[in-house]
Parts: structure tokens; C-alpha cells; sequence
């Protein structure tokens, strides 16, 4: 409490997601604290304000009409602390400072050069020195460890499973796509059942990617069952490319990461029947949704409008 009667500026953000999302633990979760720890400051705030905030359901929540009121006001105050937060940033000239960027290898290879070109663009055009991006590259689970233990200040994954204690947010999607050498017998195919797919050994990259997390994902929720066992498990995106294409077993990878060798013949593209598979692209930070830096938000910002 900084001052009496004024809830902190970390239960107003909650309360805000909370009416907003209309579930508590939906708003834990953006809010990157646990629920028990959300529901005691949700109730934290009634006691200090001496209301009723929230009608509790086994749906969710709703706003009292109190509720609807601070809740408004809360947003104000958080927005004020926002302008305070980017101009004590901006007094600290922290936008001159080295990013530390880690990216999952889909992302790392064929995302985040294009992002860098847009943000330098973008900061060059405001009149300020272009950020000094470092970048690491690693499977979805490390880029998660590397931005909780502090050597990354943002992460971006592509992974259908999102980490637990990281703020995060939706950047853009990535597509699946099936692929085989130009011999196989699926190359001729019009399409492949992804059941057929589930149950032919493929080439894979190690656990921890977000490419292979995504595909068993889908087919547990699809097809209630797990997918065969792999036929190599291989530790980056080129070296599965490079399996398929000689001729070891399908292998199912982003589109970006395999577009070149499908127009040099490469690879074939081979279609799966059913809903298209898609994961997205996560950005990751610690904290909260207000913890996010001003240079990390602008790369951030520039994600999603190359994703647009």
C-alpha cells in the first residue's frame, strides 16, 4: 500500500483483467502470478475498499456495479502509470540500450532478422539511435528458461504449450506443413490423413521444440492417441530438412522453414485432410503485463504488424 486506502498498483492490474476477462484465472495467468495468489488480492482490494468488486460463479466473475466503477478508475490510474513508466525511460535514455533477444530456431531464422531491419527503420524515422539487439537462438523450453533465469529480457517461442511465470503475449501464427522427398510415396498424394501421419515414424526435432510439441499436441487433441515413435530425432530445423530430402522419413515443420526447398524441388509439400495446423508466435517476458520495456515492447510491436 503506498498510500491508505489505495490498492497497489499490481492488484489494480489484476481487478482490470479480471472484469475485462471475466475469469480470475484467466487474468493470473496474464497477469504472470498464480490464481490463489490473485484471488487473495482480488479480495485484498474489497477489503480495502469496503466493497463488494467481483460477483463470484462457477463460470467465472462479473463486475458489481462498484465494480464496473473502480474498475474503470483503476484502469485510468494504471494508463498514468504507464506515461510515468516509458517517460522515466525515456529520462534514462533506455532506449539506446543492447536488447537481449533469445528465438526459438524457426523464429530466430526466418522472423527476427526482418523485425530488426523494421525496428532500426522505425527508431532511425523517430530521430533515436537504433537499439543493439543481441540475439540467442535455442528450442522453445530453453528460450523459456532463458528469459526466467534473466539472460534474456524478451523471448519469442513457437510452441502450442506456454510456460508457466512468464507474461506473454500472441504475436502472430505459424503453419505446419507435411513434408517428404520427392520419391515417396506420398508425393503423388492429394492428401494424407493425419492419422496415416500420426502413425508413420517421423524425422523430428528434440523434445523441447516447439515444431514437435505443437504436432503431438494436435494429435492428441484430434485423434486421441500419441504419434509413433520417431524415426531420428535430430537437433535443428536444417538437419531434419536434410534427412527428409534424403529420403529417411516425412517430417512435419514450419512452412517458413521449409518454403525454399519446396520451390527448388527439394522437398513436396504434401497436404494433410482437416483443419489447417497452426502454432503461434509467443513473446515472452518476466513480470507483468507493465514490466515489459519500452525497447522490448517496440520489437514487440513490430512482430505483430509484420504479422498483420
Amino acid at each position: 500500500m503506498a498510500m491508505h486506502g489505495v490498492p497497489d498498483l499490481d492488484a489494480m492490474e489484476l481487478l482490470a483483467a479480471a472484469v475485462r476477462l471475466g475469469s480470475i484465472s484467466a487474468a493470473a495467468r496474464e497477469c504472470g502470478v498464480a490464481q490463489q495468489s490473485a484471488s487473495a488480492r482480488l479480495r485484498g482490494i474489497e477489503r480495502t475498499v469496503g466493497m463488494e468488486l467481483l460477483r463470484r460463479t462457477p463460470r467465472g466473475v462479473s463486475p458489481t456495479p462498484e465494480g464496473e466503477i473502480v474498475s474503470s478508475w483503476a484502469e485510468q490510474v494504471l494508463a498514468g502509470a504507464e506515461r510515468f513508466r516509458a517517460g522515466v525511460e525515456t529520462l534514462r535514455d533506455e532506449r539506446r540500450r543492447e536488447l537481449s533477444v533469445a528465438a526459438s530456431q524457426t523464429v530466430a531464422a526466418h522472423m527476427v532478422p526482418m523485425w530488426l531491419v523494421a525496428l532500426r527503420e522505425r527508431q532511425v524515422l523517430a530521430g533515436r539511435a537504433p537499439t543493439s539487439v543481441h540475439l540467442m537462438t535455442a528450442n522453445s523450453a530453453e528460450v523459456a528458461e532463458l528469459v526466467r533465469s534473466g539472460p534474456a529480457d524478451l523471448g519469442f517461442i513457437e510452441s502450442s504449450s506456454l510456460p508457466d511465470g512468464l507474461a506473454h503475449t500472441t504475436v502472430g501464427v505459424d503453419p505446419l506443413v507435411l513434408v517428404v522427398a520427392p520419391d515417396h510415396d506420398w508425393a503423388t498424394k492429394d492428401e494424407v490423413h493425419p492419422d496415416e501421419a500420426a502413425l508413420t515414424p517421423l524425422v523430428v526435432r528434440e523434445a523441447g521444440s516447439g515444431t514437435r510439441r505443437t504436432w503431438e499436441d494436435a494429435v492428441r487433441e484430434r485423434l486421441g492417441h500419441g504419434s509413433a515413435d520417431p524415426a531420428a530425432v535430430l537437433p535443428t530445423s536444417a538437419a531434419v530438412r536434410a534427412a527428409v530430402a534424403g529420403g529417411l522419413a516425412p517430417a512435419v515443420l514450419s512452412r517458413l522453414a521449409v518454403a525454399d526447398d519446396i520451390r527448388l524441388g527439394r522437398l513436396v509439400e504434401v497436404p494433410l485432410a482437416g483443419p489447417p495446423i497452426a502454432r503461434p508466435i509467443t513473446a515472452l517476458w518476466r513480470g507483468g503485463a507493465r514490466d515489459l520495456g519500452a525497447t522490448s515492447r517496440e520489437l514487440v510491436e513490430v512482430a505483430v504488424a509484420a504479422s498483420a
